[in-house]
């Protein structure tokens, strides 16, 4: 899918970015960012308003440890979706 760049307020520096989906209306992808000199990872939802993407949503990871926890969780419930 070709990348565009993404809708992520100026304040943050996008190192690497994906996008999962992308349609007229939502847009979803995950970004490597830098905030305040710190290194996370974000995944965000925007919604195509007036032609202008607008935040839903955004999820931020800020450590392994926190990673470790939510992978987990998902693991154990992904078993429940077949």
């Amino acid at each position: 899918m070709s990348e565009s760049k993404l809708p992520i307020s100026e304040k943050l520096k996008v190192i690497e970015s994906e996008t999962l989906y992308k349609t007229d209306k939502w847009w979803s992808a995950i970004a490597l960012v830098e905030s305040f000199g710190r290194k996370q990872i974000a995944f965000y939802v925007w919604l195509n308003k007036d032609g202008k993407w607008k935040r839903n949503q955004k999820y931020t990871i800020h450590n392994k440890g926190e990673w470790t926890q939510i992978k987990e969780i998902v693991e154990k419930f992904i078993l429940k979706l077949v």
